[in-house]
């Protein structure tokens, strides 16, 4: 086990994610045909699928955020808690709380379990981190 050098600057590691597959290949085709609109998140996204551990779309993913999950998340920063909907781009309401995997928070959200932090970056540049709270 190595130490990390804590004067670096590497990202803090990310939180194992948990993604159906075919929700994972839905989520990859979408960041593809998104990267020349959207090239930051669909990127995000495009990683964040590569990465995820793959499970039989059946498998018993409780407390895991998918495709269609309401999820309760704590922003780190200021301790808002919200709930949304994640959906895919063209089911998006802000109205309804629907938001879309193709926003920051949304690609951050998908795979993620209860008790997870994800870290990502605003269309500002900020960093913000999030806390999954519940997942239905």
């Amino acid at each position: 086990m190595r130490h990390r050098n804590h004067h670096s600057t590497t990202n803090p590691p990310l939180p194992p994610i948990v993604i159906a597959a075919s929700e994972a290949l839905r989520l990859g085709a979408l960041a593809d045909t998104s990267m020349a609109v959207f090239p930051r998140v669909a990127q995000f996204l495009a990683r964040e699928t590569e990465r995820a551990q793959i499970v039989a779309d059946d498998a018993e993913l409780r407390g895991v955020v998918r495709m269609g999950s309401r999820v309760r998340y704590c922003d780190d920063e200021t301790g808002d808690v919200r709930e949304v909907v994640l959906v895919y781009p063209h089911e998006a309401d802000i109205a309804q709380r629907r938001v879309s995997v193709l926003t920051p928070v949304g690609a951050a959200l998908i795979g993620l379990s209860v008790g997870q932090t994800i870290e990502f970056q605003t269309p500002s540049h900020h960093t913000r981190a999030v806390k999954i709270l519940a997942v239905d």
